[in-house]
């Protein structure tokens, strides 16, 4: 964060009177919403885009006045911090750390009493004045853009540290940063007598500091939608690859027939040959049906008069496997399709809450401690939801389907059947706008517009396998993005 963006930020800050809101969207982003006197009428304008809150970085001439309540995003990242104005956003968790509870208690609707640059560095500190106190009390929220120390303090009127983001140990930094330890200032910036302390905004455009911060957003979401993608993309094509190793090893039908004929015949072999094999052998030299001479590994720890049905179950499994392996076929063709629609939609990807939708953090699926074996498992804003890959765990998913779980589809298509496990409460509508993108990022790779009809699973009957006939159901219009493909 350059120091004269912060200065220009801090006066910026000086015309807002309150925080209604603090709290940790991230793991180093820290929400503040602030509340002002500005007035609908105030010649300041947001573009759309921010107002609309789609995230998306569309560049509209469309301009509104600017809104009496922000939502400033300080990024602690090292090496990466900034801060930015976008619309408020769901934490991508739940946090509970000490710092993460007092930062909610002491400066969750407490008043702006004053926002300096400490030391003409880059250090942002922010006074105030908490909320229901039975007595008069002045904190601090201090943010520190100092490269590898990048931290958020909550300090009281002492300057005595009551939490931080990260703690720092002195074999760390001279700076000891623990609760109830005083924090030290950080040395002075030398500066030129040539040049002034103070470094206004450049004059050669016109862009103000919510403009900034406007044009952070752009620049961080763009950089981790980038990232996100890549990360993202990498990983499914890993399971892809697992997939084509796992139809590259399947065994040729017209092989394990073959393989069939052979272990059939020695076992008729050795039956022919009974009477000179002794239990102590491990071998039998014998001629088959031909004439030829030929030599027949015998099975350990058998009896003698058992020793052909080591071969005749061999060619036993060899043609079970034969008959069968287009369904194992089949089945790894499908999943493999499967993320081939994931590795497209990302792709195509606008936002990065979508890409966590499409391939969640692992933290997020240890925590939930569950695992499905036939589909894929999902969770949107705390709902359970089922995706199933192919015709078996589509059908799979319709068993174990309770009756007012919802049940998803896309029209007149063969797709995936989703089911969202509801508990009887009813779903808000982002919820079943998120699964029917699901639906359809996982069933199709064109692009275009899809209904995707959605009824409880009680108003489905099975007819065969996984086709269905349902009623009273609803429609809901989705969009996939991308290059749409026609024959």
């Amino acid at each position: 964060m350059k120091l004269h963006h912060l200065q220009a930020l801090a006066e910026w800050l000086k015309t807002f009177t309150y925080i209604t809101r603090a709290r940790r969207i991230e793991d180093n982003v820290i929400e503040l919403a602030v509340k002002g006197n500005k007035t609908a009428d105030s010649d300041e304008t947001f573009p759309e885009t921010v107002l609309s809150g789609d995230n998306t970085l569309h560049k509209k001439s469309t301009h509104y006045p600017l809104p009496t309540t922000h939502s400033l995003f300080f990024d602690m990242t090292r090496g990466h911090s900034m801060v930015f104005i976008s619309p408020s956003q769901r934490p991508l968790q739940g946090y509970s750390a000490p710092f993460d509870t007092l930062l909610h208690t002491l400066v969750s609707s407490a008043k702006i009493l004053d926002v300096s640059v400490v030391n003409n560095d880059r250090v942002l500190r922010i006074d105030l004045a908490p909320k229901s106190n039975y007595k008069d009390q002045r904190i601090a929220l201090q943010f520190e853009f100092t490269g590898k120390n990048t931290n958020a303090i909550l300090l009281d009127e002492n300057d005595v540290v009551i939490e931080a983001l990260r703690h720092i140990d002195a074999d760390s930094s001279f700076r000891i940063i623990r609760p109830g330890i005083e924090l030290l200032p950080l040395p002075t910036r030398a500066t030129s007598q040539n040049h002034s302390t103070h470094y206004p905004l450049p004059t050669t455009h016109s862009q103000s500091i919510d403009e900034i911060l406007i044009e952070n957003y752009r620049k961080r979401h763009a950089q981790k939608l980038t990232q996100s993608k890549q990360n993202k993309a990498s990983a499914t094509r890993k399971q892809i690859k697992k997939f084509d190793q796992l139809l590259r090893k399947l065994s040729d039908p017209e092989t394990l027939l073959k393989e069939a004929e052979k272990n059939q015949n020695i076992a008729n072999i050795i039956l022919a040959n009974l009477y000179k094999i002794q239990p102590y052998d491990r071998v039998l030299e014998a001629h088959d049906f031909d004439g030829n001479p030929i030599t027949i590994p015998l099975p350990k720890d058998t009896v003698v008069n058992r020793m052909s049905d080591h071969y005749f179950n061999l060619a036993k499994r060899a043609k079970a496997k034969a008959k069968n392996v287009h369904i194992e076929y089949e089945n790894l063709s499908s999943k493999k399709a499967f993320y081939a629609n994931i590795l497209h939609a990302i792709e195509n990807a606008q936002d990065t809450r979508e890409l966590d939708l499409l391939v969640p953090k692992r933290a997020r699926a240890q925590r939930k401690k569950e695992r499905l074996k036939e589909g894929e498992l999902f969770w949107i804003e705390d709902f359970k939801v089922l995706v199933g890959r192919n015709s078996v765990e589509n059908q799979h998913l319709l068993k174990i389907a309770r009756a007012n779980d919802l049940w998803m589809h896309v029209r007149n298509v063969p797709s995936s059947h989703v089911i969202i496990r509801t508990d009887k409460q009813n779903l808000p509508d982002t919820v079943i706008q998120a699964a029917a993108k699901l639906c359809v990022d996982f069933s199709l790779k064109q692009a275009g517009d899809y209904d995707v009809d959605y009824t409880r699973r009680k108003f489905v009957k099975i007819q065969e396998g996984s086709h269905v006939e349902y009623d009273k159901y609803q429609t809901i219009r989705v969009r996939k993005e991308g290059i749409e493909i026609r024959e």
